[in-house]
């Protein structure tokens, strides 16, 4: 089990983000995507799709509190975004890491907790019991004493997600963990990620480029193309009627033997592939925030 939480806010019940007219870019003119209008309850897991440059990453930079909305109204946890939130567990599309330094995997969830970025001071019993917790809930507890260098993909990302959960976060936000993994092991850590939703009650959205490991387990998809954004379900989204909207020209969804998702105009996809990759703008949204909650 993940570390104590602090008491409920009042607010415990509201939505965890409740966005309003919302329009995102960069100013002064570089808008990248208007009105967008989508509400995230607590516990729900959340796909973030789209293609290539549409806005994705974006998204976050908003959430984290990093770029401020060009017009409309975003709320996080009933209050405007907050640079550095506790509340909120990060893993960005790419990680600051020297893994020639050989550092511990415990070492580095455990640094999660207590905020620090370099160094290693020395570890409290809180701290420990944290970082287990945090490992346990992913189901890495036996790759503790390994040093990131001798990690899997699939490992990393276990370990990345420790790491982000360690400070207890109640939103956790995940840019593309499933980017370098092969099916079976998307669809291992994707698993790993709903127990965690489901356990905890922790909301979580994703970034993905494959949809397809993702379906069986989401509750809802915001969709962001052609300088729009839809959400819902994911039998309302993902529709040929709705994407055709979003699009503004002709898009069909459709099924292949295996069941997979597969679109069929719109942009150059793939099957499968509804987008992915950094957006061309921002890059990541790490923009100084730290790999995990509270690091400013």
């Amino acid at each position: 089990m993940l570390g104590a939480r602090s008491p409920p806010s009042p607010s415990a019940a509201a939505p965890v983000v409740v966005a309003r007219g919302l329009d995102a870019g960069y100013p002064p003119e570089n808008v990248v995507w208007r009105d967008a209008e989508f509400t995230i309850e607590r516990g729900e897991f959340v796909a973030v799709i789209g293609p290539n440059g549409a806005g994705k990453t974006t998204a976050f930079r908003l959430l984290l509190g990093l770029l401020p909305p060009l017009r409309g109204s975003l709320r996080v946890f009933d209050a405007p975004p907050e640079r550095g939130s506790p509340k909120i567990g990060y893993v960005p599309q790419r990680h600051a890491i020297d893994f020639e330094t050989h550092v511990r995997c415990f070492e580095l969830v455990r640094l999660g907790h207590s905020g620090h970025r370099w160094g290693f001071p020395r570890s409290g019993r809180v701290e420990r019991e944290a970082a287990w917790s945090a490992l346990d809930a992913v189901g890495a507890r036996s790759l503790a004493d390994r040093p990131l260098s001798a990690l899997s993909g699939g490992e990393l990302q276990r370990i990345f997600l420790a790491e982000a959960l360690v400070g207890t976060p109640e939103l956790l936000l995940l840019d593309e963990p499933l980017s370098n993994l092969d099916l079976r092991r998307s669809r291992e850590l994707v698993g790993v990620i709903h127990g965690v939703v489901r356990s905890h009650r922790i909301t979580a959205l994703l970034v993905a480029h494959d949809i397809n490991p993702l379906i069986p387990y989401l509750d809802k998809v915001i969709y962001v193309a052609n300088g729009k954004v839809a959400s819902g379900a994911p039998g309302e989204v993902l529709t040929s009627e709705r994407l055709s909207r979003l699009y503004g020209l002709p898009v069909e969804v459709l099924r292949d033997s295996r069941g997979h998702l597969v679109i069929v105009g719109g942009e150059e996809h793939t099957e499968g592939e509804l987008g992915g990759g950094e957006d061309h703008h921002e890059g990541e949204a790490s923009g100084g925030y730290g790999h995990s909650a509270g690091v400013p």
